[in-house]
């Protein structure tokens, strides 16, 4: 026992002394792996984005043997900075100025090469300033791109805008389309240079001018029926410019010509109403509101839209000049007497109205017995207003409150003007601003506008929308499998005009319950074993559609497969499902089953129903699988008679036997060819369907048995 022990001792101190002198490698078995290297000698790798690439190949030396093995694609690769270089089975592509570490791993041997990258140009910029700024309208704009300096790259170059509705490029070129601002930018060999356009319209205003200027007061303009004036459109760039007279470049259009039309440049008053006048050119629009009234008598003012809603601000002040017309062409300016019912709050000097304090004040002007008043409110300076909402949406019917309106004194405090905001809508087929409320009218879209005085406060986009009854889903339920996806169902809705459109892609998905799914890209993907339920919301409803996730089922087996069944009665399905793992799960209740006729065959969640005589196909599917159950319905069996009960022959006589069945529906039938007939001694007497032949003497029982019932004959031969 010692000397064993001792000898154990001395070879494990050899073996430790072996493995100190000599590398592991000496070890190893024929064909391991000793090491890898890279097919290059090169101690570090130059590479040039766009320009250049490397493929590496990763060489394995195997011991007891000289052949390097090629293991590129069998090699783990990667980058220390995937930002600088990539590598993929070896092949780096640069992708940024720097240095990056590529390493290759290969059975526990590793090996790794420095990899520096540089752009194939040093300088890459734009002959513009970072801004710039166009007039719509002008042409032959140009785009220089420099590599290094001064090398034009502008042909070679890639050129993008970043609003193609402003500005378009092409190899340096560009086209001017719109008013705004757009990101002009080139790119070559991995550098990108960029600048910013700005078109701006050539005009800031147009002016739409009557021939005689008298008939124009503020914005507005009022004639009498029966006028005819020439009217011609300038464009300026600023209120005191003389501006330009573009009127043989444009279109006047009057948005009611049942009150007035436009021929050759004169605007011709028909009937009693109000018309806009509109016109655009280049960018820049112009609107002129013409209010036509009969050729009576009356004292008219100019500034319309402040003597319909008289609103100052602290320290405003707005001249109202007065006319008389007594004819259908003649108008006559006069002074008139003007009085204010409150000086302290708005003075009065001969229609130069000044806000003097916050406050109201009747301001009245006479003239020969005709006198018009109206009453002027003072608020306090306002630098700013803000509305509560951007955007309105309300359903066809419903009524909401206008948006909270509130204005930013001299001070910053705030206050409250809601209540002092006037409102109109811009299409009062759509929404009526009436009562305090926003009205939806009709399915549509429109603005509506408020303001304090003359002055806009907001003006925001409202939306109508017809309201929803129902919501219809081509899908009831859905059964997913993991890991796979589905689309998201189709969604009708029907509207309470009894429209119905496709709104699938307007319907707001969620999930509730579990995380068994996801929703993603319109599809929706089973993750795990559970159950959830898929919401849609689409304006005022919404829809709920359970939805359950399984493992794939791979195999199903039906019992049975084919059923005969008499009238009335029932027999259950039995489906069986097999998961990849060997596991199984009951699905008979989850087949959907249908009948291919149902006045023969009905079923119901897993029974299948006798209704009458025939043949009917059964139908089930589950994770997009069909599986089918043949059922035969036939009549019962009630009872069986023979024509004859007992028979009296002598050898060689022949009798035939006629055997009825009588079924549960009254039927009656010969079964004597389908029945199965026996004799009880075939040496007395023989029987082949129903014929009885005598052989010789003695006595024999005859039988005939038609599905489950069976009936006796007597034969006695003498």
């Amino acid at each position: 026992m010692s000397l064993n022990r001792k000898t154990t001792k001395i070879i494990f101190v050899v073996v430790m002394m072996l493995a100190m002198v000599f590398p592991t490698s000496v070890f190893a078995a024929s064909g391991d792996v000793t090491s890898i290297e890279f097919d290059t000698n090169e101690s570090k790798i130059y590479l040039t984005v766009n320009e250049t690439s490397e493929q590496l190949r990763v060489l394995a030396n195997l011991e007891g043997s000289t052949t390097k093995k090629d293991v590129t694609n069998e090699s783990t690769w990667t980058s220390s900075n995937t930002r600088i270089a990539k590598v993929d089975g070896g092949l780096i592509i640069p992708q940024e100025k720097g240095t990056a570490r590529i390493t290759a791993k290969y059975k526990g041997a590793i090996k790794t090469i420095d990899v520096e990258v540089q752009f194939a140009i040093d300088e890459f910029k734009l002959d513009q300033p970072d801004k710039v700024e166009h007039t719509l309208g002008t042409e032959g704009l140009t785009v220089k791109a420099l590599a290094d300096g001064t090398n034009d790259v502008t042909t070679e170059a890639k050129w993008t805008s970043s609003d193609n509705d402003v500005v378009k490029v092409s190899k340096g070129e560009l086209t001017l389309v719109g008013v705004g601002s757009a990101t002009v930018t080139a790119e070559y060999k991995g550098l990108k240079a960029s600048y910013t356009v700005k078109v701006v319209a050539p005009y800031q205003k147009l002016a739409i001018i009557p021939d005689d200027q008298g008939l124009l007061f503020g914005d507005d303009m009022e004639l009498l029926v029966g006028d005819v004036v020439g009217l011609s459109v300038v464009a300026k760039q600023s209120d005191v410019d003389a501006g330009v007279d573009v009127t043989d470049k444009v279109e006047l259009k009057s948005s009611n010509t049942s009150v007035a039309t436009i021929e050759d440049g004169k605007l011709k008053p028909v009937a009693l109403g109000k018309t806009t006048i509109s016109v655009r050119y280049l960018g820049s629009s112009a609107k002129m509101d013409v209010y036509v009234r009969n050729p009576y008598e009356a004292l008219i003012l100019d500034q319309t839209e402040f003597v319909k809603n008289p609103v100052l601000f602290m320290n405003d002040s707005i001249t109202v000049k007065a006319k008389v017309r007594n004819s259908v062409s003649q108008s006559i300016d006069v002074t008139g007497e003007w009085t204010s019912s409150n000086p302290l709050a708005v003075s009065v000097n001969d229609g130069v109205i000044t806000a003097r304090s916050t406050g109201t004040s009747t301001i009245k002007v006479s003239y020969l017995g005709i006198s018009k008043d109206f009453t002027v409110k003072v608020y306090p300076t306002v630098i700013r207003f803000d509305a509560a909402d951007t955007e309105i949406e309300v359903l066809k019917g419903d009524s909401q409150s206008f948006p909270k309106i509130t204005g930013t004194l001299l001070d910053e405090e705030k206050e409250d003007f809601s209540k002092s905001v006037t409102w109109t809508s811009n299409d009062e087929k759509v929404v009526t601003t009436e009562d305090g409320k926003i009205k939806a009218i009709d399915a549509g879209t429109t603005t509506i506008t408020g303001k304090i005085g003359s002055r806009e406060v907001a003006t925001l986009p409202v939306t109508v929308n017809q309201k929803v009854l129902v919501l219809l889903s081509d899908t009831e339920e859905y059964q997913l499998v993991m890991g796979r996806s589905i689309p998201l169902p189709k969604v009708n809705a029907v509207y309470e005009d009894g429209e119905e459109s496709d709104v699938t892609s307007s319907v707001e998905w969620s999930l509730t319950g579990s995380t068994a799914a996801v929703i993603k890209d319109d599809t929706l993907k089973g993750l795990t074993k559970g159950s959830t339920t898929l919401k849609g919301t689409y304006l005022n409803k919404e829809i709920k559609i359970p939805v359950s996730v399984e493992q794939e089922v791979v195999k199903m087996v039906v019992e049975p497969q084919n059923i005969e069944l008499n009238i009335k009665k029932s027999k259950a399905i039995k489906v069986t499902g097999y998961y990849s793992n060997g596991s199984t799960v009951s699905l008979s209740s989850k087949m959907n089953w249908s009948s291919s006729d149902s006045s023969i065959v009905t079923v119901s969640r897993t029974s299948v129903k006798a209704v009458a005589e025939g043949s009917a196909t059964i139908t089930g599917s589950y994770q997009g699988t069909e599986v089918k159950v043949n059922v035969n319905v036939v009549p019962k069996l009630k009872k069986l008679t023979a024509s004859e009960k007992k028979l009296n022959l002598k050898p060689g006589d022949v009798k035939t036997v006629a055997v009825t069945a009588e079924f549960d529906t009254g039927a009656k039938a010969n079964v004597a060819d389908v029945a199965v007939w026996t004799t009880s001694n075939s040496s007395v007497a023989k029987v082949t369907n129903g014929r009885i032949e005598a052989v010789a003497k003695g006595t024999a029982r005859i039988k005939a048995q038609y599905n489950s019932k069976t009936v006796t004959i007597s034969v006695s031969v003498k």
